[in-house]
């Protein structure tokens, strides 16, 4: 038992100092856990933001200034008043997200009692703020319309009061979620990278036929690449929410880091154990490459990270139960969003290990079999 403790160990060290002499892998972690995270938080937002607009406005009425002047930053740019033939070479050109048309009249056709349309074009090729922005337009014109209409702000009373309360996040911020998603799906990515390219590693260099001589058992191998990997990849997530998310961005930590990077280590298991099953069927970094990319996409786009896990359809969702992605994902937006607590994610802890148990004896017997084949 000692021996096989001190072998895993020392396997696992010599990883260590592998990746360390590796500029490109180190190079990918540090910005896995800093720059892609900021990024993610700030350069990505899917909200409404800065929205170019530009408005025609063939009535030229007190109404359809006030309409005009209605939209303003940060949601929309300044609008631009510009006549039809500008609008639809700018729609074309993609110069506006967005293009309102005031028509003739309406004014006084509104005040008549006459029901005026107006014309709002999308760019629908702009999908988050396609479909975000249209609402906001509608909502912004119909108040407007109503203030004028009624000649005093607000509306009548509704029957029914509804107080909102907005938990966890209370002013919506995007870059909260997209920050601590993209530290949750960079964990199942470089576990799976760090391991298989080490194992590739071995391969290319040719050291692992100096392992095959040596007292070490497939599964000591096996384990040396998972801690070593795993404990790499966990310093890293503490160092990327300290500094990054906490530091940088100001995105409050609900729970307890301490259970999240405890989840996180089981949830290593699995996707280390996945890294190097992928490994044993690729002869070369870009072969290895290719089956990442097509492990890892349905894997972070399926999880409930992307879409909530709800709106998939009933098959993919059993099919997912069966991903450890999955339950790490439902665990730790509980953990770091809702401050949950181990009563509340044992479940998802505990499927997590379960699937990681399954994955490293197939990953352990497949390991096995291409090691007896280089024999």
């Amino acid at each position: 038992m000692n021996s096989t403790v001190a072998n895993t160990y020392h396997l696992g060290v010599k990883e260590l100092w592998s990746l360390w002499r590796d500029p490109a892998m180190l190079a990918l972690i540090v910005y896995a856990f800093s720059l892609q995270i900021y990024s993610a938080a700030t350069a990505m937002l899917e909200t409404l933001h800065r929205a170019p607009i530009a408005i025609v406005d063939e009535d030229a009425s007190p109404l359809s200034a006030k309409i005009a002047s209605a939209f303003y930053p940060p949601l929309f740019s300044v609008p631009r008043l510009v006549s039809p033939a500008v609008q639809d070479h700018g729609m074309d050109a993609g110069a506006y997200t967005f293009a309102l048309d005031i028509p003739p009249d309406f004014q006084r056709d509104l005040l008549a009692g006459r029901r005026p349309a107006i014309q709002l074009n999308v760019d629908a090729t702009r999908m988050s703020q396609a479909f975000a922005g249209s609402g906001y337009v509608q909502q912004i014109v119909n108040n407007t319309v109503n203030e004028f209409v009624q000649r005093y702000r607000g509306s009548n009373a509704p029957p029914v009061d509804l107080v909102l309360r907005t938990r966890f996040n209370p002013n919506l911020e995007k870059g909260w979620f997209g920050a601590m998603m993209e530290v949750i799906n960079n964990v199942t990515m470089l576990s799976i990278i760090l391991t298989g390219a080490a194992l590739i590693r071995e391969r290319e260099h040719g050291t692992i036929e100096h392992l095959l001589v040596m007292p070490v058992t497939p599964a000591q191998i096996m384990l040396g690449k998972v801690w070593s990997m795993g404990l790499v990849v966990l310093l890293a997530v503490a160092l990327s929410l300290t500094l990054i998310v906490e530091g940088a961005l100001h995105v409050p930590i609900r729970g307890s880091l301490a259970l999240f990077l405890g989840a996180a280590a089981v949830h290593l298991f699995a996707a280390t154990a996945l890294g190097i099953f992928l490994a044993t069927f690729a002869r070369s970094m870009p072969q290895f490459g290719m089956l990442v990319i097509l492990t890892l996409l349905p894997l972070e786009l399926l999880s409930g990270g992307t879409t909530p896990y709800e709106s998939m359809p009933q098959p993919v969702q059993y099919l997912m139960e069966l991903a450890p992605t999955s339950h790490f994902v439902r665990l730790a937006q509980a953990i770091l969003y809702r401050g949950a607590g181990l009563e509340v994610v044992w479940r998802s802890l505990l499927a997590i290990a379960v699937i990681g148990a399954v994955l490293f004896t197939i990953s352990l017997a497949r390991f096995r079999r291409t090691i007896a084949q280089m024999t």
